[in-house]
C-alpha cells in the first residue's frame, strides 16, 4: 500500500513537471506568434499634420549653433528624416545607431534629431550617443506642432516640404518602413497592405 502510494506520488510529480514544461513552451510560442503578427511598419498615430500635408515651417538653431530650416522645399533636393528622441528614452538610445546607419547609407536623406529639455542634459546625450555629426534641435514647440506623445517618433518630409510618412519607430523595420512608404507613395505600410490585401 505504501509502495503504491509512493509510486502514484512520483507519477503525479512527473505529470506536474511535464505540464509545467508544456506551459513554458506555450508561453514562448505565444511570444513568437506575437512578434510574427505584430503590425508591420511604423505605427502612424492620427495626430498632428497628416501625411500629404505641407510640413510646418521652422527655422531652428541646433545645439552646435548651426541653422536648421525645416519644412518648405529643400535647397539640397533631399528628404528630411526628423527623429524625435529623448535622453530618458531607452528605445531611442538603442535605435539611434540604426538611424545614423540608414542616414549614412541614403544620400538622398538629411537627418535631424529633435528633443526638448535642459540644454546641459541634451549636450551630454548628444555626446554619449555620438550624434554630433547631425543637428539636434531643442524645441518644445516642434514637438507640440507635430503632436508627439510617444518616442522614438519619426517624420519623413520630402524634398518639396510635404510629409511623406510618420510614425512610432521602435525597430529598424519600423524605421525603414517610413522610407518604403515614401517610395510606394502611401501614408504607411499598413495602408499599403490594406490596399493590396483587402479583407474578405
Amino acid at each position: 500500500m505504501v509502495e503504491a502510494l509512493a509510486i502514484s506520488q512520483i507519477v503525479l510529480w512527473i505529470a506536474v513537471l511535464a505540464l509545467a514544461a508544456v506551459v513554458v513552451a506555450l508561453v514562448r510560442q505565444i511570444g513568437v506568434l506575437h512578434e510574427r503578427i505584430a503590425p508591420m511598419g511604423a505605427l502612424a498615430l492620427d495626430r498632428g499634420p497628416q501625411v500629404g500635408d505641407p510640413s510646418p515651417v521652422f527655422d531652428l538653431i541646433a545645439l552646435d549653433q548651426r541653422t536648421v530650416a525645416l519644412g518648405g522645399p529643400s535647397s539640397e533636393g533631399r528628404s528630411t528624416l526628423l527623429m524625435f528622441v529623448s535622453p530618458s528614452c531607452p528605445v531611442c538610445k538603442k535605435l539611434i545607431p540604426v538611424v545614423k546607419s540608414i542616414a549614412r547609407r541614403d544620400s538622398s536623406l538629411s537627418l535631424i534629431f529633435a528633443s526638448d529639455g535642459e540644454r546641459a542634459e541634451q549636450e551630454r546625450f548628444a555626446r554619449a550617443q555620438r550624434i554630433e555629426d547631425y543637428p539636434l534641435v531643442l524645441s518644445a514647440q516642434l514637438g507640440m506642432t507635430f503632436r508627439i506623445g510617444k518616442l522614438p517618433y519619426g517624420v519623413l518630409i520630402d524634398k518639396d516640404g510635404k510629409i511623406r510618412a510618420k510614425g512610432l519607430v521602435n525597430t529598424r523595420e519600423h524605421l525603414e518602413s517610413l522610407l518604403e512608404a515614401r517610395d510606394l507613395g502611401v501614408a504607411s505600410i499598413q495602408e499599403y497592405l490594406r490596399k493590396t490585401n483587402p479583407p474578405g
